[in-house]
């Protein structure tokens, strides 16, 4: 299973090639990933390997060119950080020079693309385009202050993030659990009714079933709670 997926490994960590590192490393760095997606991967969830590997490879590449990137150049914020692996592909798409400042236009659409503000994609150019600093270089030769000083991140360390990622796999992990005691018109009744960005109505469901709204409405309910009772007994106490 794994050898067959080495080939997205490498095609993946070729797209980060032009951020300086070396392209064994990356897809070193990505057959991590896929050793974490094969781990984990749940093939009754109806997703692809190869789809469901994509993002854990992305995410172990992505994370060795963090830590090997100064921070400096690389920002602390999401949107500096989105900025940071994006900016050149939309550069390159543009056929914009990879050194100097961008024209003004050029700003304006990375801006808009990428939902961040102009000066924020001017600046990451800047940054990009330097040399990298240490963040313990004073940011003035005559003055005392610290690159380091300038770096305030709002930004969750990689366990939090970590965590909450595995917290929710295992939220899914039991609703789904809890979802395989429902009969097929409960389940498809309370994905329609709760588990969608915009609810089916009422109304729609009645006529597709051809029963009440209250019927439906009562169907819903009854689901709903077989589902929290089994997630609460699933819970460790």
């Amino acid at each position: 299973m794994i050898t067959s997926h080495l080939r997205l490994v490498a095609k993946i960590a070729m797209s980060y090639r032009g951020y300086g590192l070396p392209v064994n490393e990356l897809i070193s760095e990505g057959n991590v990933g896929l050793l974490q997606s094969v781990k984990r991967f749940d093939p009754d969830k109806g997703f692809r390997l190869a789809t469901y590997a994509m993002w854990w490879i992305r995410a172990a590449i992505q994370e060795y060119i963090l830590h090997s990137w100064s921070l400096v150049k690389m920002g602390t914020t999401a949107a500096q950080k989105k900025l940071f692996f994006n900016l050149r592909k939309l550069k390159s798409q543009m056929q914009a020079i990879d050194e100097g400042d961008l024209q003004p236009e050029q700003v304006e659409f990375i801006a808009t693309k990428l939902s961040v503000t102009e000066d924020e994609v001017i600046m990451m150019n800047r940054r990009l385009a330097g040399p990298d600093h240490s963040l313990n270089a004073p940011v003035r030769v005559e003055g005392d202050g610290e690159w380091l000083d300038w770096l305030e991140s709002n930004e969750e360390d990689q366990e939090t993030t970590y965590g909450k990622r595995e917290e929710f796999l295992q939220r899914m992990d039991m609703l789904k659990s809890a979802m395989s005691h429902l009969n097929e018109r409960e389940r498809d009744i309370l994905t329609q009714r709760r588990l969608l960005e915009s609810p089916v109505t009422l109304e729609n469901l009645s006529v597709a079933y051809g029963i009440s709204r209250e019927r439906i409405r009562q169907i819903e309910v009854r689901a709903f709670e077989k589902v929290r009772k089994s997630i609460h007994t699933d819970l460790p106490h």
